[in-house]
């Protein structure tokens, strides 16, 4: 079952995944202050002008986070994702989160930026926006 808002996301974590998802959730909106955030697809994402750019989820053992836009980042320690530019770090512990780490990956979430917004319109290309 969905969840509408990002603290039912988080309330119906076990608690160790709890505590990953409030510490992510605490540098995120602190570190792209203006972006929307939302439950998207059944995970919180946060979008900048209707972009998604960073969002995590509960994966068997362990929470994911993923940058949209992410394989673009000179800050090295995220892992390719998928077919398009999206990549991710894995966490099952909250002291994994690397808090610097996670604030320079969100400094380069606002400049590096590919369009997801459009690519259905777009017929699944892809086309850099900053």
């Amino acid at each position: 079952m969905g969840h509408e808002t990002i603290e039912a996301y988080h309330a119906a974590q076990a608690e160790a995944d709890r505590r990953i998802c409030d510490a992510l959730r605490r540098i995120i909106d602190d570190g792209v202050a203006g972006a929307e955030s939302r439950i998207w697809h059944a995970h919180p994402v946060w979008f900048l002008e209707g972009n998604p750019i960073v969002g995590y989820g509960k994966l068997k053992g362990c929470v994911r986070l993923l940058f949209w836009s992410g394989q673009g980042f000179e800050t090295p320690g995220l892992s390719p994702e998928g077919k398009f530019k999206a990549a991710e770090v894995r966490y099952t512990d909250v002291g994994e989160i690397d808090e610097a780490l996670l604030r320079r990956w969100l400094d380069e979430a606002r400049t590096v930026q590919w369009d997801y917004k459009n690519i259905v319109k777009r017929k699944g290309r892809l086309e850099r926006l900053v």
